[in-house]
């Protein structure tokens, strides 16, 4: 990172604005053409769960090509200034690098399932085996990620 002073190392910290965030921006390389596309996710152990339709243009990018980059961020704000080249961004942020595997069975279904929805609600959820049926799940395994704060 460039600026050393912006640079979040502890894990807790980062992982603090992980269970913030409301969205994630996940990015993957299709014949190195760049796309990306925001989830909601959960996370635990290092790892990024998310749902998804079984199939689509993120699902068949995946299976050619599972490695991806996420990118979070939490508490933005706009920071005006007398001057068109001092304007900026207020943010706490997340940028890492990981690889995406479809989960396959069942209980691995559900136990992810449960995981993105505890990022969100307190309330404990049943997924019906039929419902399991309409969604594929993906986990990343993060390979590495940091953290960076501007205006804090």
């Amino acid at each position: 990172m460039r600026r050393k002073e912006k640079e979040i190392r502890d894990k807790k910290e980062i992982e603090e604005i992980i269970g913030r965030a409301l969205v994630c921006r996940i990015a993957v390389s299709d014949n190195n053409n760049p796309y990306v596309f925001p989830v909601c996710f959960g996370y635990k152990d290092n790892c990024l769960y998310l749902h998804s339709a079984p199939e689509g243009r993120k699902i068949e990018i995946l299976k050619k090509n599972n490695k991806v980059c996420f990118a979070i961020d939490i508490d933005t704000e706009l920071v005006e200034s007398d001057r068109g080249c001092d304007w900026g961004i207020k943010y706490l942020s997340v940028i890492g690098f990981g690889r995406a595997l479809f989960v396959e069975k069942p209980d691995e279904e559900k136990e992810a399932l449960s995981i993105i929805m505890k990022h969100y609600s307190d309330k404990d959820y049943q997924f019906p085996e039929n419902s399991l049926k309409k969604v594929k799940i993906i986990k990343i395994e993060i390979e590495s990620m940091t953290g960076k704060k501007s205006g804090y």
